[in-house]
């Protein structure tokens, strides 16, 4: 499938795409999962996303936490300021987040009082544990499906041949991932994963940074495929 004119991430010969590479089945089955392509056409259920707006939220808030490790983490001053203006960034999405979760009905109170899924649970903690263990280009390898992800996803729904726009009640979703500001924040997000695979051995570490790279991906389609058991779980 095409991409939009600022994919594919990364650079040729460098980590994250020697990532993409060797984790397709799992990148895939994540970037173009049955969820993703109710997105693109608009028949995924109304409830499958409000389930998953809910736990995104929920999500953020330890995402966060886990951008916050990467402070510590970092190799260096500058990358301390640039990861903590990433923690900022994030917090500041969660209030964005409830705005959009109230557009579709969704109570702020209750969204707070919801209490995370068991997959929200498996995914976050499993992040941070890699974190943990690891240094930092373990941990940004965790990270980088959600964050380079999400922007492929919305590359892959804007090139689908049945792609919907009028009347897609996921039009301001798919548009806000596909713009030029979030998908600079992907191409980003590679670049820096680049870097870190000349400065960290990323070549002689890709077999255990592709296990982790498979596993984030798995975790994320996951997530998605939360969202579509609520709604089937929900059905009369």
């Amino acid at each position: 499938m095409a991409f939009l004119s600022s994919g594919p991430y990364g650079r040729e010969g460098g980590l994250f795409r020697a990532l993409r590479s060797a984790a397709v089945r799992e990148w895939d089955a994540y970037c173009w999962h049955p969820f993703v392509q109710g997105l693109a056409d608009g028949s995924l259920p109304l409830q499958a996303f409000r389930h998953y707006l809910v736990q995104d939220y929920l999500f953020l808030v330890q995402f966060a936490r886990a951008q916050a490790l990467a402070v510590v983490k970092a190799e260096s001053l500058e990358a301390m300021r640039a990861k903590g203006a990433v923690v900022q960034a994030i917090l500041a999405e969660t209030k964005l987040h409830l705005v959009y979760c109230a557009e579709w009905g969704l109570d702020e109170a209750a969204v707070l009082a919801e209490p995370e899924a068991p997959e929200t649970v498996c995914y976050t903690r499993w992040v941070m544990d890699q974190g943990y263990r690891g240094d930092i280009l373990d941990l940004e390898v965790a990270l980088a499906p959600c964050t380079i992800g999400y922007g492929e996803v919305a590359a892959r729904i804007e090139a689908h041949p049945a792609r919907r726009r009028d009347g897609n009640p996921y039009e301001n979703w798919i548009v806000q991932y596909a713009s030029a500001e979030y998908q600079a924040v992907a191409r980003g997000a590679a670049e820096r994963l680049d870097r870190l695979g000349e400065t960290h051995g990323g070549a002689a570490r890709l077999a255990p940074l592709t296990r982790l790279f498979a596993e984030a991906s798995r975790l994320e389609a996951e997530f998605w495929q939360m969202g579509l058991n609520a709604a089937r779980n929900e059905a009369p």
